[in-house]
């Protein structure tokens, strides 16, 4: 059973709740969308079949126990779900990065499943599996890519109609990189008291926005 990997890298994990932790990032390769903001296209194309067990092997030799599955949209690969449920029984603490688009009703709950919800600005706003929201737990979250004022609009709904009724999402706005200010962001989200977190791309303010590996 093997997986077409783009590439595995120990870093700081640069957004979520668990901002600024060691983590163990997973890349795998393929996405269906096709966003305009994307900062990951070469996960598209880059691809190494490795199996499950290697996979992991590459995984215990940064002794780390925080592990993000990441993209591209690593729920086009069908083996996805079982390297999540062996890397939770060997006690690994495991993100998954989705960008929604994809079921995550066969994802073990013991995951933490970061659903991204596009904006308009993507050009995939209409791409999200709204039935993935009947799925969360309390461990899951939600992320925004805000990249402007429609954007902003277009979350604070989704954020008032539908995330209001699971009062305890952990619920993240995060600005496009050199797109749009932070400090925009921030006064918008104080104005309508919105209960969201700003989440900054830290990995991108600590080292160059355009290097890999970090």
């Amino acid at each position: 059973m093997s997986l077409n990997l783009c590439e595995i890298f120990y870093s700081l994990q640069g957004e979520s709740s668990f901002t600024g932790l060691p983590c163990t990032f997973v890349r795998l390769s393929g996405c269906n969308l096709d966003c305009a903001w994307c900062d990951t296209r070469y996960a598209e194309n880059e691809r190494t079949p490795l199996s499950i067990e290697k996979i992991i092997d590459q995984i215990k030799r940064f002794g780390c126990n925080l592990i993000e599955i990441t993209g591209g949209e690593p729920l086009l690969q069908k083996e996805t779900p079982d390297l999540i449920s062996q890397l939770l029984e060997m006690d690994f603490q495991v993100l998954l990065e989705t960008n929604g688009s994809q079921s995550i009703q066969n994802i073990d709950p013991r995951c933490i499943r970061i659903l991204d919800i596009k904006c308009p600005s993507s050009n995939e706003s209409d791409s999200f599996l709204y039935e993935n929201l009947t799925y969360l737990t309390r461990r899951d979250e939600i992320k925004f890519v805000i990249g402007s004022r429609q954007d902003y609009e277009f979350a604070r709904s989704i954020i008032i109609e539908k995330l209001s009724q699971r009062p305890n999402t952990k619920t993240h706005l995060s600005p496009v990189f050199g797109q749009i200010p932070p400090e925009s962001l921030a006064a918008w989200i104080l104005e309508d008291k919105l209960p969201a977190r700003l989440s900054l791309q830290q990995h991108k303010i600590i080292w160059n926005p355009d290097q890999r590996g970090v």
